[in-house]
């Protein structure tokens, strides 16, 4: 895939804002209050209005697997209820672009795609499949978000998305139990964070458990270091391919990751182990085993939540978090999200992403757990737990400080493809620390290649 240069959006950096609501979260003093979100199952009245689709049969697909797709069901479930339309969730493969182009050129689309990467939004405008936003969908998005998750679904001035789910993918989730078995208290640098590996490890857990088998996990651990080291000028121009990634940058913050990476005692299952480890299996075994898991630590976004609601663990007394460590000045804080776009000009499309842009949709899936919305107007309260609630806060406190995950940005065959790209070459990075230059010209070539310059 081929991307042009003028869309690779990036805003601005949230530092204190975004850091310090989530600073909030980290103790976890009486954190988890599980208070019932406006009494409860009971939901508010509409927001916005819909139209009658009675007999309209609308497709949707997204890359979501397990509770996440179960949990977006339930919002569709609630657009069928109002509509009258009926709505099948269609599961897609990464790279969601290939998924798409499959069923384009077999003349089926779905009517709507939810798109986890930038460069797909752009890709699918590019191959004149997206349909713009209708009127009503335009609306909600002037009402509900601020100018910078517009604008991340805007190509070339014309809004084509609705952003329906964000990712804050700045966090580090922590067993509380190994924590305090190995007298740790959570970290705010990085070289805090390595004596505290160097404890929990010592104690007879390992400090982390990484998705390495899943390489999109292994970029958002590049981009909060690389953020947080090299600061927002260099993140821009390398998100832009404006720099190679043969930049002495690039080299200080995978040396910097190999620290981590590089101490086998660190990582659950060591290398190897951690090659063979999917996301959801790197948050369960975190949270189960009591006070000797199989880490004490796993880093992902707020959507660890969903994974996590799959243990006995409970998030805000046993499972804790605490922002990504301060590698440079400042904590990083990266966002990711989840685009919908409407592939049919059909009523019926354009009716779910009017829903979507509502904070109508967004509180179903926010009392659920696992879940941010860019949705300003969502309740706070719909949010099921005061660390849910904080990460919520924090990135709606962001504005349009944030930045978007460098990888998504990326054309997908570089930052968005299993098994190829820069999801490879961190891979095998994981699996040699030691071979910096290596891993760097291996992305460079990757880079190169994808982005055509």
């Amino acid at each position: 895939m081929r991307r042009h240069g003028s869309r690779r959006t990036t805003l601005g950096w949230a530092a204190a804002a975004a850091a310090g609501m989530l600073a909030l979260t980290a103790c976890g003093g009486g954190a988890d209050k599980e208070e019932p979100a406006r009494g409860g199952e009971t939901a508010p009245g509409p927001t916005v209005e819909l139209p009658k689709l009675t007999g309209e049969k609308l497709e949707v697909a997204a890359v979501w697997t397990g509770a996440e797709q179960e949990n977006f069901t339930k919002v569709l479930k609630e657009f069928e209820k109002r509509t009258g339309a009926t709505v099948t969730f269609v599961p897609a493969q990464d790279p969601i672009v290939t998924f798409l182009g499959s069923k384009i050129a077999g003349g089926a689309p779905p009517d709507v795609a939810l798109l986890p990467q930038v460069g797909a939004l752009v890709s699918a405008v590019q191959n004149k499949w997206a349909q713009p936003v209708g009127p009503e969908a335009k609306a909600q998005l002037d009402a509900n978000y601020s100018a910078g998750w517009k604008t991340l679904g805007a190509v070339e001035g014309t809004q084509y998305g609705v952003y329906y789910k964000a990712a804050n993918k700045s966090l580090i989730w922590y067993n509380a139990k190994a924590f305090e078995a190995a007298g740790v208290k959570p970290p705010t640098t990085w070289k805090e964070l390595l004596t505290a590996a160097d404890t929990l490890s010592a104690s007879g857990t390992p400090a982390v458990s990484v998705a390495g088998a899943d390489g999109w996990t292994l970029t958002d651990w590049f981009e909060n270091v690389y953020l947080s080291q090299a600061g927002p000028e260099k993140y821009d121009q390398l998100a832009k391919h404006q720099i190679k990634w043969t930049d002495d940058s690039v080299k200080q913050a995978l040396t910097t990751l190999g620290e981590l990476f590089g101490r086998k005692d660190f990582l659950a299952g060591g290398a190897s182990g951690a090659l063979a480890t999917e996301f959801p299996k790197s948050v369960t075994q975190t949270f189960t085993g009591g006070d000797r898991p199989a880490a004490a630590m796993v880093f992902e976004g707020d959507f660890v939540a969903v994974n996590i609601a799959q243990t006995e663990a409970k998030v805000g007394t046993d499972a804790l978090v605490f922002p990504f460590p301060a590698v440079g000045a400042k904590s990083p804080v990266v966002s990711g999200g989840d685009v919908a776009v409407a592939l049919k000009p059909s009523k019926g499309a354009q009716a779910l992403l009017t829903f979507l842009a509502s904070p109508d949709a967004a509180e179903i899936q926010a009392r659920l757990g696992g879940f941010v919305s860019p949705n300003k107007a969502v309740d706070p309260a719909a949010y099921p737990n005061d660390i849910q609630r904080g990460i919520a806060k924090a990135l709606i406190a962001a504005g349009d400080d944030f930045r978007f995950d460098m990888s998504d940005q990326a054309p997908a065959a570089f930052g968005g493809t299993p098994g190829a790209g820069e999801w490879k070459a961190l891979q095998d990075f994981l699996a040699n620390p030691s071979d910096v230059a290596g891993a760097q010209a291996k992305l460079e070539a990757d880079a190169a290649k994808a982005y055509g310059n």
